[in-house]
């Protein structure tokens, strides 16, 4: 047995990576799907894609590599978190899922805060409550859908479906768990103080584990689904920033991971629960025992940069448009961006918030439009990266990025330019997926623990210095006098 596996259940594709001990991707398969809005501020999933999703990924991961079931050690999995799953007692799902980037549940937050103290929630979680978190989506059940309510007897995350498909165990790694804001952050577990106030059942959470720990092994009826062998020992992963976190080795103080997927994240590792007394950032375990982290997230990344292509450059390439902005200097002539297409998350907690392009004028073409794009999101990160400092987030030196986003080799020098750091790539060309194949390296034994394993599976790639960002510090200070502007009008909006 030669080796791992990692499973990442996106929102837009799961994707299966093989890894051997010397940390060579052999092969990935990720085969896309696709969520729905049924209704405005609403996003849902039929979790059955995650799981046909899954079997695809690991049989193609197979047959391209030429790796035989049989020669998988381990699997480990990493997924969209704050995703609701609600079974029943055959563990029947009983409705869609309602994912991380829903924004229905605006209501439900208020209620929490009042329920429990909204300072009281921060010490205790770590978080505010916010509509993307899963407690107030199990909140919006109870009140809108009490027959659901009523049979519900299994709540799992999107990752942790595809697990109980596998192993027939329910089960949550402690990075996930800690994002449902029904967790005592410290004690890196549920909170009974939240859970018996929001009138939640405790038999329907499911057992935690460190991310490396084995929660179960692959059933028959799976291996004969996927080709792995019955059997096969899977961990507990991680959620999907935390599990990319580990695949760039930001495992320990010091450095930033910066994820420029269909969301933006801005995340470092801690060696005690940090939290943010206003909630604007986030604090969860790591997928990394004993270790937690910080978390700032911007809800459309990458994501505006699809929304823009297919809004208004339909057909065009991702590389031609992105070098199209080559012909518009740094700061887009004046042209500013607000990535806020799906409300937003850090710095402003606010479902209502909306993208906008300021200072457009007759002069500017598509250059411009997409440079301020790719730079208005670069903003957005940095404003996590300020909040970071804000609240004694200090010493680190460098950022590694991750996600599609960071292929570009403009999109990188902008952010190295925006953020006044060097900003560089790892052999973790895989993302999340990676980062669960390494947990469950870890967890089979081939390594003492995640950080041995992220020393050895991790190499450094591309290093972008910064240029000097006079023109950035400017446009940034413009960025941020926006939305405290445009707020108003965007909840009258909405």
């Amino acid at each position: 047995m030669s080796h791992v596996l990692g499973l990442d259940v996106s929102t837009t594709a799961t994707k299966a990576v093989l890894l051997d001990a010397e940390g060579t991707v052999h092969a990935a398969s990720s085969p896309g799907y696709t969520f729905e809005t049924p209704q405005p501020l609403w996003s849902e999933q039929d979790p059955q894609l995650w799981w046909d999703g899954t079997i695809t990924a690991i049989r193609g991961a197979l047959a391209a590599s030429g790796v035989e079931g049989d020669d998988v050690e381990a699997v480990g999995l990493a997924g969209q978190m704050h995703g609701l799953v609600a079974l029943d007692r055959h563990d029947d799902v009983l409705r869609p899922a309602i994912l991380w980037n829903d924004q229905r549940t605006e209501a439900e937050c208020d209620v929490i805060r009042e329920t429990i103290g909204r300072d009281r929630l921060i010490a205790v979680t770590g978080n505010d409550a916010l509509a993307g978190f899963t407690a107030p989506k199990l909140m919006w059940v109870r009140r809108h859908e009490p027959d659901v309510w009523s049979r519900i007897a299994h709540i799992l995350l999107p990752k942790d479906l595809v697990r109980l498909r596998l192993t027939g165990d329910h089960a949550v790694d402690r990075a996930d768990g800690a994002g449902t804001l029904l967790f005592d952050l410290a004690a890196r577990d549920w909170s009974a103080e939240v859970v018996d106030a929001l009138g939640i059942d405790s038999a329907w959470l499911p057992t935690t584990y460190e991310g490396p720990a084995i929660t179960g092994s692959i059933s028959a009826e799976a291996a004969s689904a996927t080709g792995l062998r019955a059997g096969t020992p899977v961990v507990a992963g991680g959620g999907d920033q935390a599990a990319a976190a580990v695949g760039v080795g930001a495992v320990g103080p010091g450095v930033v991971s910066l994820s420029l997927g269909t969301s933006g994240v801005v995340f470092t590792a801690t060696d005690e629960p940090l939290i943010d007394p206003e909630g604007r950032l986030h604090s969860f375990c790591h997928a990394v025992p004993d270790r937690w982290h910080v978390m700032g997230v911007m809800l459309s990344a990458a994501g505006s940069l699809q929304w823009f292509r297919d809004a208004l450059a339909p057909g065009v390439a991702f590389p031609t448009l992105v070098d199209e902005a080559l012909g518009a200097p740094p700061g887009s002539d004046g042209v500013l961006f607000l990535p806020y297409l799906s409300g937003e998350r850090t710095p402003y907690p606010d479902p209502h918030a909306r993208g906008a392009f300021v200072g457009l004028a007759a002069r500017h073409g598509r250059p411009h439009l997409t440079r301020s794009v790719l730079e208005g999101v670069a903003f957005g990160l940095k404003d996590s990266l300020e909040l970071m400092r804000t609240v004694g987030v200090t010493g680190f030196d460098e950022i590694r990025a991750t996600g599609g986003g960071s292929k570009s080799a403009l999109w990188r020098q902008i952010l190295a330019d925006v953020l006044e750091m060097p900003v560089m790539t790892t052999s973790s060309s895989e993302g999340a997926a990676q980062g669960a194949a390494m947990l469950a390296a870890t967890g089979a034994g081939w390594f003492a623990d995640v950080p041995d394993a992220c020393r050895t599976l991790v190499t450094s790639g591309e290093r972008v210095e910064p240029s000097p960002a006079d023109v950035y510090r400017e446009r940034y200070a413009q960025y941020r006098s926006l939305y405290p502007a445009l707020a108003p009008t965007f909840r009258s909006i909405s």
